[in-house]
């Protein structure tokens, strides 16, 4: 699960899908209606890989509360009624995160991260396999191993002229 790629826009229910970079804004497209629109600085969009859920000893990040939560409904969706309900939020919270900030993780924060789950779940946005290594570290290491090529390439050449 890439969640680079997902962000939320203040002011804009739902999620969206970076789609491409412009020079001053980024193309989105909604998750749930696949309408593509611009954003700009000024939208102070997140991407679900910078959000972190506060605890008392450390900052969780949104993947693992992610992960968390499916593993506790067994691969299926967040049942509507544990986001609707707020005791039961509350109580479903505080079993997926029993050390979750409860003076900073409000309500709301709580239903945004159960829909969230649940519209990732719906377009098939999670995966948790552990033997996948992240694009971004396999990009790196693709990088690193070039480089290391061509710099034997250099020597090898090097070593002819001399």
């Amino acid at each position: 699960m890439n969640l680079k790629e997902i962000l939320s826009v203040p002011g804009k229910s739902g999620l969206y899908k970076l789609v491409s970079k412009g020079k001053n804004s980024f193309i989105i497209e909604s998750l749930a209606d696949g309408s593509r629109m611009p954003i700009f600085a000024s939208h102070q969009s997140s991407a679900l890989n910078d959000i972190c859920v506060f605890t008392s000893d450390r900052d969780v990040p949104l993947k693992e509360v992610f992960e968390r939560i499916f593993q506790d409904a067994q691969g299926d969706k967040v049942a509507e009624n544990k986001i609707k309900i707020v005791s039961e939020l509350k109580n479903y919270m505080e079993k997926i995160l029993p050390d979750y900030d409860k003076n900073r993780v409000h309500v709301s924060d709580m239903k945004k991260i159960f829909t969230w789950y649940n519209i990732l779940h719906e377009h098939n946005l999670l995966s948790f396999d552990e033997t996948n290594v992240d694009d971004e570290t396999k990009a790196d290491n693709d990088t690193q191993t070039n480089d290391e090529i061509k710099t034997e390439e250099e020597n090898t050449k090097t070593d002819n002229e001399n």
